[in-house]
């Protein structure tokens, strides 16, 4: 690419003027540089966490870790600024003088204890051996007792903010996780000074002053109507979580796409980005995608597929749709009710059958025809008549996140036979998060929230078999995002508008953001087939899900105890 130069630092309006969005995922963070007048993207490159998902041991010390846990290291996000930024930069030969702003977007709810400064307790040697010390990324869902117990005395005491979450409160969000560090080491909590989101402690490193966004807050800190629960709300959980708001969340909130500093010295050396350009507040992977997939107006589902599914929805009226993560008035874009649910497993689940379940003369077949195993099963199962494996599966490998919020149930496989191939599992996989996602959209219709268009984005909207899947399940057509890096291109706007190029986001998304409209449609044999399936899907979900029999509840307490065992 041609490289331009220019005697100064671009101002917003600068034909040539470019902004950096980042997007730190689950494995691995992402930059992508963005001219601003068109919204093309000029390069990009991504940094694999060294440390992926701390799953079995603790990094400091090799300490196993109990079950159901998940963490990260603050400093594989740090190195996301220091690699990917300079090399997306070197990718789209662009000067650093034409870029006028950054913003980042993260997993959430992703949350860590830090001294008062931000410095991650992790990364300090008083507190690096202790595992609550560390982040605690989404994926954690050692919490559930504590969410159980949130959820039971809201209810109890008819708190007026549990409705806005579907009734029930996540053990992957702030308090769940905050409470669990408070019971089990209550020493790593004292010590605690401020308890973040990892979307706003990568906006602390980038401007050197703390900052706090609505997103974040509304949905995974129990934010709403300008305040938090109460502390009478929280003693009758652990009298020494009365103060936990008040002394470790409490902050000015900053709007999306609102600029809450500028870039520090110490950030432009590890970007190569010039100090002092605008820097935006932070955001949620997910809601920040909405711009950059032509899905800020009201009616317009966006699912963002990767390892997990999470699907944001604006709507006009606030309206209590039960089993959601949760509506926040301007969560996605200012003007509207933001929507959000999800799915806590989907290329996951994918990912964990071609580990598990797929035999060697399988993969010698796609090394020889030169696919991978996802192309390979793909194509084997892509010409199968509806129900011809005979399988339904629930797509509950990490738990449920909507509509039933509860993460002690698993997954289920039903139909299995001696004839049951690969490819058939492969299949009934992917449907279950098509079904998955049918619950989500019907639960948001019969609560009131119109979905008018259903639009995808993330990793697996390259898998054409999916979409049509998809498609076919949801008897609607399916639109697709057509960035390669769909956060990243939605922070990318939100830091256009940060650095004043554009009056709001809804203006930027109107000439930054790409979709192909309906790029996938249902057909009617097909649709009606998944209809009869679907049922039988339903059936599984309730039987599991909400009835008496809690088998999967069940089995999960005697593996957890197993393995505590051998955890010591």
């Amino acid at each position: 690419m041609t490289t331009h130069t220019l005697s100064g630092p671009a101002a917003p309006h600068h034909p040539e003027a470019c902004t950096i969005g980042v997007d730190f995922g689950t494995l691995s963070g992402r930059a992508v540089v963005v001219r601003v007048r068109d919204g093309a993207e000029l390069g990009s490159s991504v940094h694999e966490y060294r440390h992926a998902v701390i799953e079995d041991h603790l990094p400091s010390t090799g300490a196993p870790l109990p079950p159901d846990w998940a963490l990260q290291h603050p400093e594989d996000w740090r190195d996301v600024l220091r690699t990917a930024v300079p090399a997306a930069l070197a990718d789209a030969g662009v000067g650093p003088a034409r870029v006028i702003g950054i913003a980042t977007d993260f997993t959430a709810c992703t949350v860590l204890p830090t001294a008062p400064d931000g410095t991650p307790l992790a990364l300090t040697p008083e507190w690096a051996d202790r595992p609550h010390a560390w982040p605690k990324l989404w994926k954690h869902h050692a919490a559930q007792a504590q969410a159980d117990r949130i959820n039971a005395l809201a209810h109890a005491r008819g708190e007026k903010w549990i409705a806005r979450y579907g009734g029930k409160i996540s053990s992957e969000w702030q308090y769940a996780k905050a409470l669990q560090v408070l019971e089990e080491d209550p020493a790593v909590y004292a010590a605690c000074a401020r308890w973040i989101e990892a979307a706003d402690w990568i906006v602390w490193q980038l401007t050197g002053t703390e900052s706090r966004n609505t997103c974040t807050a509304g949905y995974k800190g129990i934010h709403q109507d300008g305040t938090y629960p109460s502390p009478d709300f929280l003693a009758g959980l652990h009298p020494d979580f009365a103060d936990f708001p008040a002394t470790r969340l409490e902050h000015p909130l900053s709007p999306l796409g609102s600029r809450v500093g500028t870039l520090s010295s110490r950030a432009a050396h590890w970007t190569g980005l010039p100090e002092g350009i605008a820097v935006a507040a932070g955001n949620v992977d997910a809601h920040v995608a909405a711009p950059a997939a032509g899905a800020v107006e009201n009616g317009r589902m966006l699912a963002i597929m990767g390892t997990s599914t999470c699907h944001v929805l604006n709507g006009a009226t606030l309206a209590e749709v039960p089993g959601i993560c949760g509506v926040v008035d301007g969560g996605i874009v200012e003007g509207a009710y933001g929507y959000e649910a999800g799915q806590s497993a989907v290329g996951d689940i994918f990912a964990w059958w071609l580990r598990q379940g797929v035999p060697d003369h399988y993969r010698a077949e796609a090394e020889a025809s030169g696919e991978d195993l996802h192309q390979l099963l793909t194509r084997k199962a892509a010409d199968q008549p509806v129900g011809a494996h005979g399988l339904v599966a629930l797509d509950w490998m990490n738990g449920n996140r909507s509509t039933l919020v509860d993460h002690h149930l698993s997954g289920v496989i039903a139909g299995l036979t001696l004839d049951s191939r690969p490819e058939d599992v492969y299949r009934a996989l992917l449907e279950s998060t098509a079904y998955g996602t049918r619950m989500i959209v019907e639960t948001f219709e019969g609560g009131g929230i119109p979905v008018e268009e259903f639009i995808v984005t993330g990793g697996l909207r390259k898998n054409a078999l999916l979409m049509q899947i998809y498609a076919d399940v949801l008897r609607r057509p399916v639109s697709v995002g057509t960035s390669e890096q769909g956060p990243a291109l939605g922070s990318a706007i939100h830091a256009s508008v940060a650095a004043g190029a554009y009056p709001d986001v809804r203006s930027a998304a109107a000439v930054m953001g790409s979709v192909q409209r309906h790029a996938y449609l249902p057909d009617p044999a097909r649709a009606d087939a998944y209809d009869a399936l679907f049922q039988e899907y339903r059936a599984l979900h309730d039987h599991f899900g909400t009835g008496a029999d809690l088998l999967l509840h069940r089995l999960r307490r005697i593996r957890n105890a197993a393995r505590l065992v051998t955890t010591g």
